[in-house]
């Protein structure tokens, strides 16, 4: 059982413990013990077998092995994808300081002509302009049309038309009495 633990103690410290359940049923755990905060907990999945004396006299071996290489080619795993995703981390930092590089210098390659066309100026009339906020009588009055002048010319003639009628009627009762 030990021989078969070795190659994985050599990585990280392990705590087995035994126990009798019932009958004749034992159970051991294999807990793999963390190395360093942060570090990925599929590498420390713990292992639990039950079974009699014989049984694990016969399968635990076997079954530590199988453990033991799972954990070790999980590590292997994830350690090469850790390598892989820095050297991709780097090669992009770079690539992109060679373009921030290759744009700069295409930035100073450029005439005096180009970047006074890039960059307009702003105009003295709007500068000197003072904003001013609207009020209801900055509104233009509306343009009269011929119907309106019209309209209202009629209206004006009523209206004079019912006072000479009402100064004709007010003469009369001036007479009468």
């Amino acid at each position: 059982m030990f021989k078969e633990l070795a190659p994985y103690l050599r990585q990280r410290a392990v705590l087995l413990t035994v126990t009798h359940i019932e009958d004749e049923q034992i159970r051991v755990n294999v807990i793999p013990q963390k190395l360093k905060d942060g570090e990925n907990a599929a590498l420390t999945t713990p292992l639990t077998v039950t079974g009699t004396a014989e049984e694990l006299d016969r399968d635990l071996p076997g079954t530590l092995v199988d453990f033991v290489a799972s954990h070790l080619q999980l590590k292997n795993t994830l350690d090469r994808a850790k390598s892989e995703m820095d050297a991709a981390a780097k090669a992009a930092q770079a690539e992109a300081r060679n373009k921030n590089k290759t744009t700069a210098t295409k930035a100073l390659a450029k005439p005096e002509s180009e970047k006074a066309v890039e960059t307009p100026k702003p105009t003295a009339q709007a500068a000197s302009e003072p904003t001013r906020t609207a009020s209801l009588f900055d509104a233009p009055a509306p343009p009269e049309t011929a119907i309106e002048t019209d309209e209202e010319n009629e209206a004006l003639a009523e209206v004079n038309g019912n006072e000479s009628n009402g100064e004709e009627d007010d003469e009369e009762l001036d007479e009468a009495a």
